[in-house]
């Protein structure tokens, strides 16, 4: 049986597939950044009321499946993930103590899919897209 949350007069299951990259693309999300970002998701995702149900973090993009509650716009929740956590990673990896305006590490745009029924399966993919983008690369070289 599905588990339904509730807010005061809703019952709701609201689970989106997002996957957003760094500026350019760049493989920048690794080492203590790569360790401490999905402490920073995770926490972030609270403040709005939101639960990081699965995630997978590679050198280059970062994939999650998030329960959101239908009283927010996923697009709010989204921007306000990227735009604080930009915020953190400045503070916290790039030496900057103030003035935060205008701090860009997260590429414009993002990718989003419901999940719906097929929410194992979404879960599985997220948790084995490093094993999915190895293989895939190693087919490139044999071109």
């Amino acid at each position: 049986m599905k588990e339904y949350q509730s807010l005061s007069h809703t019952r709701w299951d609201c689970k989106y597939h997002v996957v957003f990259i760094p500026k350019a693309r760049k493989k920048r999300l690794f080492g203590a950044l790569r360790r401490n970002l999905g402490v920073i998701f995770h926490e972030l995702a609270q403040q709005k009321g939101c639960q990081i149900v699965e995630g997978h973090i590679m050198p280059d993009h970062v994939h999650m499946c998030i329960s959101v509650p239908p009283k927010y716009a996923l697009s709010n929740v989204v921007g306000f993930i990227k735009g604080k956590s930009a915020i953190t990673i400045a503070q916290q990896f790039g030496g900057r103590t103030k003035n935060f305006t205008g701090e860009v590490f997260w590429a414009r745009g993002y990718f989003v899919s419901t999940v719906g029924l097929d929410e194992a399966m979404v879960r599985a993919y997220i948790r084995n897209q490093e094993k999915e983008d190895e293989r895939y690369d190693q087919m490139k070289l044999g071109l």
